[in-house]
C-alpha cells in the first residue's frame, strides 16, 4: 500500500487562475508537504486511471470548475470509485466538488443552490454531534472558511450525518462512514487564492449587492479550516506524523 495521500484532481482551473496560483494539487500539497506528508496525483478528466482502492492509503477529491449535475464520464467514473472507497473503508475526503460528488455517488441530491452561489469567507457552525466525532471534535463551535460554489448538496445521502452548516448552505460538513467525510468549503485555499476567486466573480457579486472591496479586505488565513487537512493526513498515514488537534 502507498504511504502517500492520493489527490484526485477534478479538471483544471481557468488559465488565469493557473498562471497566478497553480492547480488544485499545488494548493493541497503546500499544506500537506509542510506537514511531512507525501502526495500522488491522478486527474480523471485527463483520462488517468483511478487506482485499486486497497492500494490507496487515503485520498482527497478536489474542487472543480465543472458541475456534478453534468454527469461527465470522468466524473461518474470517479463516483463509482468513491463507492468502492467507502465500501472498503479507505480514508476519503471530498472538498467542494469532491463533497458534492461523494454525496451524489452515495445517493444524495446535488443541484444549483436556490439562493445562488456562496462566495467569500463565511462562518461555519459545527453541529453539537460533531463534539463526539473522531475527526471533527477539535473544531470550535464556529470557524471561518473560504467558499466559492454554485451547486450544493441539497439532500444528503441516506445514513449520512450532517456535522456543519453555514447560513447559506445547510450541508457544509458530511460524514458517510468510519473514514469518509466531505466539506463544501476549501481548507486548502489561501487568502490570495480566495481573492482571485472573488475578483473573477466581481461583476456578479456587485450586481447582487455585495461589497467586493469589503469582501477582499476581510480575507485572512482560515486556520481551523486548514487544520482539517492535517487531521486527515494523520488518519490516512498516521505513522511518523506528529500532527496535533490543539
Amino acid at each position: 500500500m502507498s504511504s502517500s495521500i492520493l489527490i484526485v484532481q477534478m479538471t483544471r482551473p481557468p488559465a488565469e487562475v493557473c498562471q497566478a496560483h497553480g492547480e488544485q494539487p499545488d494548493w493541497f500539497r503546500a499544506v500537506l508537504h509542510a506537514a511531512g506528508v507525501q502526495t500522488e496525483i491522478v486527474c480523471p478528466s485527463d483520462g488517468d486511471a483511478l487506482p485499486d482502492v486497497h492500494a490507496v492509503a487515503g485520498a482527497i477529491i478536489t474542487g472543480s470548475w465543472a458541475m456534478v449535475t453534468d454527469k461527465a464520464d470522468w466524473s461518474e467514473r470517479t463516483a463509482g470509485w468513491v463507492r468502492e472507497m467507502v465500501a472498503a473503508e479507505r480514508p476519503l475526503l471530498g472538498v467542494c466538488y469532491g463533497h458534492q460528488l461523494m454525496a451524489h455517488a452515495l445517493g444524495g441530491t446535488v443541484d444549483y443552490h436556490p439562493s445562488g452561489p456562496e462566495v467569500g469567507c463565511h462562518p461555519i457552525a459545527v453541529a453539537a454531534s460533531a463534539r463526539d466525532d473522531p475527526f471533527f471534535s477539535g473544531l470550535p463551535e464556529t470557524f471561518d472558511a473560504f467558499l466559492t460554489h454554485e451547486q450544493s448538496v441539497l439532500v444528503p445521502p441516506p445514513g449520512a450525518t450532517v456535522l456543519g452548516r453555514s447560513d447559506h448552505d445547510a450541508h457544509q460538513i458530511l460524514r458517510y462512514g468510519p473514514k469518509a467525510v466531505s466539506v463544501q468549503f476549501h481548507p486548502e485555499f489561501t487568502p490570495s487564492l480566495m481573492a482571485a476567486c472573488i475578483q473573477r466573480r466581481s461583476n456578479w457579486l456587485e450586481e447582487n449587492g455585495r461589497d467586493v472591496a469589503a469582501m477582499l479586505a476581510a480575507l485572512a488565513p482560515t486556520v481551523h479550516s486548514q487544520r482539517l487537512l492535517h487531521w486527515f493526513a494523520a488518519l490516512a498515514v498516521p505513522h511518523g506524523l506528529t500532527i496535533s488537534h490543539a
